[in-house]
């Protein structure tokens, strides 16, 4: 076995222990019924346009290339990882990494928000992280806002560096979730003294302690992980479109 494979397979143990680790503190994805109801739904209403298309281009993606299956099995089982792991942060929530910035580089935003939906329904069911009626809000910050931000990062960076490109697209789109995280909760719980502003300041203080190192570590792993696929899955990221048969990005 190859060092850069060993050393892969090592840090991803380490990530899924700590994120298998019991935990009792508050998860970082908006928990159950902590949203009224109206902006529960409204952002249900918001996330399913994303989600059916997502599903038509998923549906259109695997046709053309069936081989894919098997990479997307690793970047749902990567950002489903990657976002059950749990750092305490202050006021007794916690934050994680969102694991979504590698699948939005290989398939795109589109695909990424089905990737991302899933990994958040079934993290409700099995971990308690997060909830159904706050899913429409998570989907829309974790499986949406984050990939697309990743998705233009990667294709504007990656003529310079692929490595470089897609831990600035990992780390840009962690940070970009829990903005919009932070907007959510604001917009739901607004300042008595400042409004929306107040309170997206201060969410969003809140979540910084702890999200930034998270983002760079993000980051740095999801690009450590695209360096091994570009190595053993050369053919597969040509037929995505995501590099070059030159060795490059196109």
């Amino acid at each position: 076995m190859g060092r850069k494979k060993t050393a892969v397979l090592f840090l991803l143990t380490v990530f899924l222990t700590f994120a298998l680790w019991p935990s009792y503190a508050m998860a970082m994805h908006i928990m159950e019924g902590f949203l009224p109801p109206a902006w529960a739904a409204g952002w249900w209403v918001v996330v399913l346009p994303f989600l059916l298309y997502g599903l038509w281009q998923l549906r259109r993606v695997t046709r053309q290339n069936p081989r894919i299956k098997i990479l997307l099995g690793l970047a749902g089982a990567f950002a489903f990882v990657l976002s059950a792991l749990k750092i305490p942060s202050v006021t007794g929530s916690c934050s994680h990494p969102t694991g979504v910035g590698l699948a939005a580089v290989l398939f795109g935003p589109a695909a990424t928000s089905v990737i991302g939906f899933i990994v958040l329904f079934f993290q409700a069911l099995l971990l308690a992280h997060g909830g159904l009626t706050t899913l429409g809000a998570n989907a829309f910050s974790m499986a949406v806002a984050g990939p697309v931000v990743s998705y233009f990062v990667y294709r504007l960076t990656r003529r310079a560096s692929p490595a470089v490109a897609v831990f600035l697209a990992a780390m840009l789109g962690d940070l970009a979730t829990y903005l919009v995280t932070s907007l959510q909760l604001a917009l739901a719980y607004p300042a008595a003294h400042g409004g929306v502003l107040a309170s997206l300041v201060k969410f969003a203080g809140i979540f910084a302690v702890t999200q930034i190192s998270l983002a760079i570590s993000e980051g740095l792993l999801t690009a450590l992980v695209f360096n091994f696929l570009r190595e053993h899955n050369r053919n597969e990221l040509m037929e995505l479109s995501v590099i070059s048969g030159e060795g490059g990005s196109k």
